[in-house]
């Protein structure tokens, strides 16, 4: 006989290891499928200072292998594989894998979401040496620097204005002459003396001398480029969730993002939605921890329900 697994999470980031150590601590068979290492984006982090319990910060892969390790203690099961198709409607969902199969009562998608980068040559090279994507996690190395943000959103205005108070300078780089994002940041920004608008513009390439010194920032009307010197930038254009997989069955919002409340539930039953690749207003580690063990307490009563 196929074993059935009561639990599958797919992604093993901190919302998908929390999941695994509330399943494994509930008694529940726990099988987490992640197709590369723990932590998910947050081990690309070199310091989370906003993660409780740790006084002095904690780096990004140190807290996933925490994370991990954590769950596998109650007996969570690890397997490294790539997921590369997935069947949810039925009773028991069925997870494709490049190692095989995999069967469930219950599936958690953990599978998050990737910022959008700007596509420049080399960018990826770049993260951590003067290019971020996160202004909450990365922005405080910057007290008293120059930074810019490229981006209209309210993801980047929300980060423009909290880097405005910590840095000397805030170049906000956007390709249109006034911002996509709701009217509520638009004030505070423009009294802040130190933002300086770059309307009409987008990133062409980095300057790079050792790490990232500047851009040259190329004006959209009028086709000139300049350079801009700044000591660190952070790209907010948006994120794109890896949801890919689940579009024929599970209900995406417009961006992309499964359709799930702060229940977690998704349109199919006994099909979880947990962290960054979910609809919701914050993404962060805390919030990632708090979907996968919500996504359990729902799981349970989904099993206690079919059994």
């Amino acid at each position: 006989m196929e074993h059935i697994y009561d639990m599958i999470i797919i992604g093993g980031g901190p919302a998908g290891y929390t999941a695994a150590l509330y399943a494994s601590r509930a008694g529940l068979d726990t099988l987490l499928i992640e197709k590369m290492s723990p932590g998910g984006q947050m081990a690309l982090t070199d310091i989370i200072d906003n993660y409780p319990g740790f006084e002095d910060g904690v780096d990004g892969f140190t807290l996933g292998a925490k994370m991990q390790k954590g769950a596998e203690r109650f007996g969570a099961v690890t397997e490294y594989a790539e997921v590369k198709s997935v069947c949810l409607s039925e009773k028991i969902k069925r997870i494709n894998t490049t190692v095989g199969e995999r069967l469930a009562r219950t599936v958690v998608i953990a599978t998050g979401a990737d910022p959008r980068a700007l596509g420049i040559e080399g960018e990826g090279e770049l993260i951590g040496r003067g290019l971020h994507y996160c202004a909450h996690c990365d922005g405080r190395f910057y007290k008293g620097k120059t930074v810019a943000v490229v981006g209209g959103g309210n993801t980047a205005a929300a980060d423009a204005l909290y880097l405005s108070r910590l840095v000397k300078k805030v170049y906000l780089i956007h390709r249109r002459d006034t911002l996509r994002a709701t009217r509520i940041y638009h004030e505070p920004l423009m009294r802040a003396e130190n933002v300086e608008f770059v309307w009409n513009s987008t990133v062409e390439d980095y300057i790079i001398d050792g790490d990232i010194v500047g851009a040259r920032v190329k004006n959209l009307k009028t086709g000139d480029v300049t350079e801009l010197n700044f000591d660190g930038i952070f790209v907010s254009i948006g994120r794109k969730p890896a949801t890919e997989l689940f579009a024929g069955e599970l209900e995406l919002d417009g961006g992309g993002y499964i359709v799930a409340d702060e229940s977690t539930r998704t349109n199919i039953g006994g099909v979880y939605a947990v962290g960054d690749v979910r609809t919701k207003a914050l993404r962060q580690v805390v919030t990632a921890v708090g979907d996968g063990a919500t996504a359990v307490h729902y799981a349970e009563e989904y099993l206690a329900e079919i059994h």
